[in-house]
């Protein structure tokens, strides 16, 4: 168990309030001032959580899986999707729980994940610690207005987690450019978290099949790759036993439609999503979908679609 010292930081001129605890030094007293939770918390309309930067082994469930958190008189928002991300109330998510800041600790109530008491650390000007006592485990988040905020960033850098929130993704257009290749025959894709990383499901069933009717013919591992120099683009790896390692450049065109060009043939295919998973109050789908600490592979490639 780690124990830390909070001195008297100034955050945008909410660390020290009105409240303040008494020390005895012999004969005399200092006052000492106790950090305003509440206040700093309500600095920023969002908190993005830096999954990256978290410290221990253990878990705060609610924090795991959000992307945002928001804290508004009282009420705990966040954004557990990526889709709808940005317009989801109003930038701010969902409403998952209610807190309060109590001298130097946030007392949550969460929907889903019951009681939890974080203490709260100011790091610098944008940015706070929760840390968990019972887990030893920190996490660290990065406050925003909504003004300021990029949330394409967020939807970029967690692409993996976007392609996970629908059960299935069905090819609804293939390019009359390009040449005939054994991806022309797959209709469905279905992308799923797994121990090692990620894993997909393809089907060669007809377009229109219901997503609970798919029967899978192939599963193999999928990669998402940064592009060295390019922040706006993707890349995919479908490891297929009979083909290898098949290539495309990932595109996004909303947050229900992906595009997938295929530079080997030329061909480009789009793939709408079906069967939306929201994490929002059931324990099935709050138990589907933790971030875990991740960092793409970059790939040294220069984007061939025009």
């Amino acid at each position: 168990m780690k124990i830390k010292l909070l001195f008297g930081f100034i955050f945008l001129g909410l660390l020290a309030s009105s409240c303040y605890r008494e020390v005895v030094v012999e004969d005399g007293f200092i006052d000492e001032p106790v950090l305003n939770v509440n206040q700093v918390l309500a600095s920023k309309d969002l908190w993005y959580v830096d999954i990256n930067a978290t410290r221990g082994n253990g878990e705060v469930p609610f924090l795991q899986r959000a992307f945002t958190v928001s804290f508004v008189s009282g009420t705990l928002y966040a954004n557990n999707n990526l889709v709808g991300i940005g317009k989801t109330g109003n930038g701010l998510g969902i409403d998952v729980g209610v807190y309060n800041g109590v001298r130097g600790v946030l007392e949550i109530d969460h929907d889903i994940d019951g009681y939890w008491d974080l203490d709260v650390f100011v790091v610098n000007n944008s940015t706070i610690e929760l840390y968990h006592r019972g887990t030893d485990t920190s996490y660290f988040l990065r406050g925003y207005q909504r003004n300021n905020f990029d949330y394409d960033m967020v939807f970029y850098n967690n692409i993996q987690y976007f392609l996970q929130e629908y059960d299935a993704w069905e090819k609804v257009y293939t390019s009359q450019v390009g040449a005939i290749n054994d991806f022309d025959d797959e209709n469905f894709l279905q992308f799923l978290s797994g121990d090692n990383g990620g894993f997909f499901r393809s089907s060669i069933d007809s377009p229109g099949t219901n997503s609970n009717n798919l029967q899978w013919d192939f599963e193999g591992d999928y990669q998402v790759y940064d592009i060295a120099n390019d922040d706006s683009l993707k890349a995919l790896t479908l490891s297929y036993d009979f083909i290898g390692d098949d290539y495309f450049e990932l595109y996004v065109i909303n947050d229900g439609t992906i595009e997938l060009y295929h530079p080997d043939s030329g061909t480009s295919y789009e793939f709408k999503g079906r069967g939306y998973i929201q994490y929002l109050k059931s324990d099935k789908s709050a138990n589907a979908k933790k971030r875990v600490k991740v960092s793409n592979p970059t790939m040294h490639v220069v984007r061939q679609k025009k």
